[in-house]
């Protein structure tokens, strides 16, 4: 899989920039500010329809523009097709493939796909519960677009009933059997979500654990597990819908008085540990940088063996790195089918990570 080329026009600093590329290892070369990382996540945004930089898609426009436009043309097993994405201020987002409208943006998910790996990953470690539970949401997508529905049928009814929690104190009895109602849909989704959740972190766990091996051998073992808001979760979807709607009714009482929904996947965590202690607070800042990366690592390790080779994107990452960790990591770019780096100073990419050169400068981008 490789992206052939890209065209984006009003997206964030670019009025216009249109680049062909070839599989192996594109580098954009320019300095902060310049754009090079807006290019790379105009390329992740086809992939995943959202930013590593930001949590809407307002800031992606262009100042004083009224749209955004990307399009892609991506080549997988020698089929070439073309994503074209319009984001509108203000209004629903739209796309096309192949020229041709499809009903909803995410119908082009799974078209491209990608592991990215850039600074904000920090968060991972040393953030809140939230980017834990978006980096495996974003994961369950890139293995399978169709939790793209899931996620956003889990977050309708989650607002839904918060909505509904926040009036019902002093409700009528009518209104409480509009919450068992949403009861059973909060329990029918999230079940669905936790399911797939905790099968992608069982299948993932051995490849970070070995990933983290390899950009720290002189550390601690790394290991990944789910923790949910109910406790320990049995395997099968029918087993977690009913353990959800026994919590729900458990603390019902303290969800009316609060006014917040206190059961679900939005309530969950994935815990990082190095030994026997958690990462976060204890980690070193080296620690936690080959933590965020042995996740990223290990959700391309496992991509290839679900037989997908996905497209790797490197932003302004290798100056972050020691010696070591930059080695391991070039060590898997090299192999990559195609990677995109962004760097400040052409000097921070690995002499490995030999390709095609790009000059990012002033507005202007152009092939070295």
């Amino acid at each position: 899989m490789h992206v052939r080329h890209l065209q984006v026009s009003d997206f964030r600093s670019w009025e216009l920039a249109d680049l062909a590329f070839e599989p192996g290892v594109s580098v954009l070369v320019g300095r902060n500010g310049q754009g090079k990382t807006n290019l790379v996540e105009a390329i992740g945004y086809v992939a995943t329809l959202g930013s590593h930089r930001v949590a809407t898609d307002a800031p992606l426009i262009r100042h004083g523009a009224q749209r955004a436009v990307v399009r892609a043309a991506v080549v997988n097993d020698d089929r070439e097709l073309l994503v074209e994405l319009e984001i509108t201020a203000g209004k629903a987002n739209r796309a096309r493939i192949n020229r041709g409208p499809v009903p909803r943006p995410r119908d082009v998910l799974g078209i491209l796909r990608t592991v990215l790996f850039a600074p904000e990953d920090l968060a991972l470690v040393k953030g809140d519960p939230g980017d834990r539970r978006r980096f495996l949401d974003e994961m369950l997508v890139l293995r399978a677009p169709r939790y793209a529905g899931v996620r956003s049928d889990y977050d309708r009814v989650l607002k839904q009933r918060s909505a509904l929690l926040k009036t019902v104190k002093h409700s009528r009895s009518a209104e409480l059997s509009t919450l068992d109602v949403w009861d059973g849909h909060l329990a029918k989704h999230g079940a669905e979500l936790l399911a797939a959740r905790v099968k992608l972190v069982r299948d993932m766990a051995e490849h970070v654990t070995a990933a983290y091996a390899e950009v720290a051998p002189e550390s601690r073992p790394a290991l990944i597990s789910y923790r949910s808001s109910v406790g320990e979760l049995p395997e099968d979807r029918e087993s977690i819908e009913d353990l959800l709607l026994a919590e729900l009714d458990r603390v019902r009482r303290q969800e009316i008085e609060r006014g917040v929904c206190l059961v679900g996947p939005h309530r969950d965590d994935l815990d990082l540990t190095l030994g026997d202690l958690p990462a976060k607070g204890y980690a070193s800042h080296g620690e936690s940088w080959s933590f965020a990366l042995a996740l990223r690592l290990g959700g391309y390790e496992l991509m290839r063996v679900d037989g997908v080779e996905p497209v790797l994107v490197l932003d302004d990452v290798f100056a972050e790195l020691d010696r070591g960790r930059r080695q391991q990591l070039a060590k898997v770019a090299a192999a990559a089918e195609q990677v995109f780096i962004t760097a400040a100073v052409a000097e921070d990419v690995p002499d490995e990570l030999s390709g095609a050169r790009f000059e990012v400068r002033c507005g202007e981008v152009r092939r070295v």
